[in-house]
């Protein structure tokens, strides 16, 4: 059983949606899963952590979401030591703007592995143009996310 905390990075809900899906659906497969909500995000401490996920939405020219900025700018900051932590991204995006598809969960990878971090699988990429329900992608992607921890 892992404990899993996931950050969660939205605009405009989506992210925060499969979040609370993972949340009511992980457990079932023997994980205790924690979601940090919005304004919570820039705080947020890794120790102790056996496992977090990142799932983000981009917004604007392929910006982070407001809430994730902070936790962004610490991590670049303050290059804190996470090679004790796994992580994985599930990156939301719109692949009609494809220069910056996706664009958040690619800078929270790069940003939690130029910290030390282990990135467990591959990035997740849900694109709103052919995902109506990325949720049940999420959920899919996870279950398989979670065998590999």
């Amino acid at each position: 059983m892992a404990q899993i905390l996931i950050v969660v990075g939205t605009e405009s809900g989506n992210a925060r949606m499969c979040a609370d899906h993972l949340q009511d659906n992980l457990p079932a497969l023997g994980h205790a899963v924690e979601v940090v909500e919005e304004a919570d995000a820039g705080s947020v401490s890794f120790d102790g952590r056996d496992a977090v996920l990142v799932c983000t939405s981009t917004h604007g020219d392929g910006e982070l979401p407001d809430n994730l900025i902070p936790l962004a700018e610490r991590l670049r900051g303050e290059q804190p030591d996470l090679s004790h932590l796994r992580y994985g991204v599930i990156a939301l995006g719109d692949q009609t703007y494809q220069e910056t598809f996706c664009r958040a969960g690619k800078q929270m990878d790069a940003l939690l592995a130029a910290c030390g971090a282990r990135r467990v699988g591959e990035r997740l990429e849900i694109d709103a143009c052919t995902q109506p329900l990325p949720d049940e992608e999420a959920l899919n992607w996870a279950q398989e996310w979670v065998t590999l921890l």
